[in-house]
Parts: C-alpha cells; sequence; structure tokens
C-alpha cells in the first residue's frame, strides 16, 4: 500500500488547512491511499522519533514524506534516513538558525497547548539537521517567492538538484497549495519524476 505521511509545521496541528486539504483529496480520488497525519510533539527530539517511528513501519518506495515549514525539514530528515521521497513546502532549512528569535512562551495555534520554547529545543534541531540531501531526485520543493517568515532562496539553494516549483508571490501558508494537491498525489502513486508543475 502507498502511504503518504503528511507532517504539519511549528504549533500547528493535523487539523491545519493543507493537512486537511490533502487528506480531503486521497480519500475522494485515491482511497487505496494510507494519508497519516501525526500530532507532533514540540520537542523536536520527540517529534522527529514519531516521525521515524512511521517511516520504519513502510517500505521506502511505498512512502511519500509531505512536510510544511518546519514539518518540511523533518519530512527531509525522514528522507535522508529511509530513503523514501519527500515534498518540502515552503520548508525551514536549518532551522535552528531561526528558531532562538522565538525562544519564550509560545501557544499552539489549534490545539491551544502551552510551552516555553527553550535553547533546548534549538540544540535537538541542531543535532538532526543534515547538512545536504544526498539524493536530489528524491525531493520536490515548492515554496512562494512572497514567504513572509522564510527567505525562499536559501530553500532553492539547499534542495539545489532537486525538482522545484518556485511560485511568485504567495505566503509562507502556501496559497497556491491547492493546484499542487492532484500532482502530489500522483508522485505518491507513480514512480519517476513529479508531473505536472515541477521543473528540475
Amino acid at each position: 500500500m502507498k502511504t503518504i505521511l503528511y507532517l504539519h509545521g511549528f504549533i500547528s496541528s493535523p487539523a491545519s488547512r493543507k493537512a486537511v486539504m490533502l487528506g480531503d483529496y486521497v480519500r475522494g480520488q485515491a482511497p487505496g491511499v494510507e494519508y497519516l497525519v501525526p500530532a507532533l510533539h514540540h520537542r523536536p527530539a520527540e517529534a522527529i522519533a514519531q516521525v521515524h517511528a512511521v517511516c520504519d513501519e513502510r517500505h521506502p518506495a511505498d512512502l511519500l514524506v509531505v512536510g510544511s515549514s518546519l514539518g518540511g525539514f523533518y519530512a527531509t530528515v525522514a528522507a535522508e534516513r529511509a530513503g523514501c521521497r519527500a515534498v518540502a513546502l515552503n520548508p525551514a532549512v536549518h532551522p535552528q538558525r531561526h528558531f532562538e528569535r522565538y525562544l519564550g512562551p509560545q501557544q499552539n495555534l489549534y490545539t491551544g497547548e502551552r510551552f516555553d520554547l527553550t535553547p533546548g529545543h534549538v540544540a535537538e534541531l541542531a543535532a538532526i539537521d543534515p547538512p545536504a540531501i544526498t539524493r536530489p531526485d528524491r525531493y520536490w520543493l515548492i515554496v512562494e517567492t512572497g514567504d513572509e517568515v522564510l527567505d525562499y532562496r536559501e530553500a532553492v539553494a539547499y534542495y539545489a538538484g532537486a525538482f522545484q516549483s518556485v511560485v511568485q508571490g504567495g505566503d509562507h501558508a502556501l496559497s497556491s497549495f491547492a493546484g499542487f494537491v492532484p500532482d502530489i498525489v500522483a508522485w505518491a502513486l507513480e514512480d519517476g519524476p513529479p508531473a505536472g508543475k515541477a521543473t528540475a
């Protein structure tokens, strides 16, 4: 069975817009695909352990990991370890470099959970950060140039050689995401490069 594992971003949840949109499409158009969206822990070490537990139970050829923002980072960590394919949506690149400015109290946008973002969180991100991707052909990067949180150019450089879709304008929420959903699901079902809007 083919599996799509969706990883939400920081202080987000399985109820996020993109997670729900992708799940609705899978259920309607590809019911034979297993669709999983774990509620990721705010501690990076625990979150990536959750991700690896899912990946370890599935064959890499049958698994596509899709991640948004910090989830895109986790998707990359997972793909490097498991050897599966990944779609990175406005991903955080080397997130430990950005998170120090957010240290302090945080609240999950969906669940209301409160916690403190600490230097320990930043250290855990640094500990799992892949310095580079080893198989660019396993990745599809989708970014919007209008991302107000992350510099899309960092992702373009980091995922050099991967299939890339760079959309002009937009925002960190990836407003063009709906147009990519059919091609993402198609890529989960087929071998070879992603179809449609992806360009090498």
